[in-house]
């Protein structure tokens, strides 16, 4: 299967697999480490609202119990303090308790030989004597007050609580009309709202507390319900976002970072691929030469210093001279054939030896990496045809710097053009044992009398260039049983192209 990628529009395949692999982690790594810290932000603030919520409802509870055993205590006090003769017939001692309790409404009595004249209570104080302690007579808590009755002998005894008043509002942990917390007291399927707190109808999103607790009167079962509601717009939005925009500028720099150090691998990488076939090669022909030359040139320098001498004398010897200037212009043929050699040598490096399975279609990748900012600076988006990976048998410095040099030219070609009509296609395909690597631009292409000279050494059509690349891809080609060919395109611009013989079992 053959796959057309337009490079700088979708993801770019130029770039090195290990920027690939980097980009596979710290993306989905950023987005963790903002999310979960953001999740945490939120559930310590959940967590604390809950602590906070449960510390209140606690104190409520022990505040409405101290007050539930008041009026146990109240109660038990009148049944000891009845001696007879205590107050007077029209100022019984218990009718000045509403003034001493607030929540106390009313005190009521039932002496010896008298009745009730509410049957309720009358009930009350037969349970009353029976569990012997005093008991509810009926309550209904959504009136805001309840009846409770305490059996004793001679007199048993009946209050009547205001339930609005017996809350001890200057001890209370939060502010009534604008808590979000709702307090009630619940009874028997009856309930009385303390506070109303803040709750929806249909019970929104978000998180809901809750805390039921019986108040410590065994007289006054009450549960005591507290409830909030935590809605998503309570959650600490604005931490969260602080730290998701920490995190993303965290990981900028980082990619920042990682970026600074992949172009400045992409420079060595580059400088590596332009200098190591070069210093070699250089430095095999200084230590050539110098071997070689030494001594034809010495040689000629003894004949001539001979010659001279000899046509110094008087009188001069000249045939001896002749002999001695013909040995010298022998030596010197002697000389020019070792520079012809070496010449040879280098324009055909010797590179079957060092020969291996290649994949080709990852060369044109790694070069498309290298030559990236290039194509950046001339507003090129290369597209790359062929398959993912065409396995040949080659040299990989050599061909590195054949793709190299044949994608570099086709992006100097294309400098001479509109931005516009800037197009570099590169293509790739496998036929009858060859790999074909295609460089097509649509530059001004190739004029034909520069045509037949282009691979020629020391032949350039730029100014100040030594004409030596063309040539030596050629000759790099040619060492790894390949060809290079150039054309002009039929719909303009130029084609060049590699073949290179493929590894063997790979697919046409």
């Amino acid at each position: 299967m053959h796959h057309i990628v337009p490079v700088g529009r979708r993801a770019r395949i130029a770039r090195m697999r290990q920027s690939w692999q980097s980009l596979k982690w710290w993306m989905p790594a950023g987005v963790a480490i903002a999310l979960g810290g953001a999740v945490w932000l939120a559930q310590r603030s959940l967590a604390e609202q809950h602590a906070m919520f449960e510390t209140d409802a606690r104190i409520v509870h022990r505040l409405l119990s101290q007050q539930v055993v008041q009026h146990d205590a109240i109660l038990a006090t009148l049944a000891l303090l009845q001696p007879a003769g205590v107050g007077t017939a029209n100022s019984p001692p218990e009718q000045r308790l509403p003034a001493l309790y607030p929540q106390i409404l009313a005190v009521q009595r039932r002496d010896a030989g008298q009745d009730w004249r509410d049957a309720a209570l009358a009930e009350a104080e037969t349970a009353s004597r029976q569990a012997r302690r005093a008991t509810l007579a009926l309550p209904d808590l959504s009136s805001g007050r309840y009846r409770m009755v305490l059996a004793a002998t001679p007199t048993s005894y009946a209050v009547t609580i205001d339930l609005r008043a017996m809350v001890p509002w200057t001890e209370w942990p939060m502010q009534r009309e604008s808590s979000p917390v709702r307090v009630s007291l619940v009874h028997a399927g009856s309930e009385h709202v303390i506070q109303p707190g803040a709750l929806s109808a249909a019970g929104g999103p978000g998180w809901r507390f809750e805390f039921h607790k019986v108040v410590a009167a065994e007289s006054q079962p009450f549960d005591v319900v507290a409830v909030r509601e935590v809605g998503w717009g309570q959650l600490p939005w604005g931490r969260m976002l602080a730290w998701v925009l920490t995190v993303a500028v965290l990981l900028a720099a980082l990619r920042h970072l990682q970026r600074q150090r992949n172009e400045r691998r992409r420079a060595e990488e580059l400088l590596r691929l332009g200098q190591v076939g070069r210093l070699n090669t250089l430095g095999e022909l200084a230590a050539g030469m110098a071997h070689e030359l030494n001594q034809p040139l010495t040689a000629v320098l003894a004949n001539a210093q001979a010659a001279q001498r000899l046509l110094n004398d008087d009188p001069p010897a000249i045939d001896t001279a002749r002999g001695a200037m013909a040995q010298a212009a022998e030596q010197a043929r002697r000389a020019a054939d070792v520079v012809g050699r070496l010449r040879r040598a280098v324009e055909r490096p010797d590179t079957a030896g060092r020969q291996q399975v290649v994949d080709l279609a990852e060369a044109v990748r790694h070069a498309l990496y290298l030559l990236e900012p290039e194509c950046r600076r001339r507003g090129v988006a290369p597209l790359l045809e062929g398959p993912q990976s065409l396995m040949v048998q080659a040299d990989p410095v050599a061909l590195d710097q054949i793709v190299h040099n044949l994608m570099l030219n086709a992006l100097q070609a294309l400098e001479l053009v509109d931005a516009g009509a800037r197009r570099l296609t590169l293509t790739l395909h496998a036929l009858d044992g060859k790999a074909d690597f295609a460089v097509t631009d649509s530059g001004p292409g190739i004029a034909p009398d520069v045509l037949p000279r282009l691979f020629e050494p020391f032949f350039s059509t730029r100014n100040g260039g030594l004409g030596l690349g063309l040539s030596l891809c050629e000759s790099l080609a040619q060492g790894m049983g390949g060809t290079i060919m150039a054309a002009n395109a039929p719909g303009g611009g130029a084609v060049f192209h590699l073949q290179l013989p493929t590894a063997p079992g790979t697919a046409a």
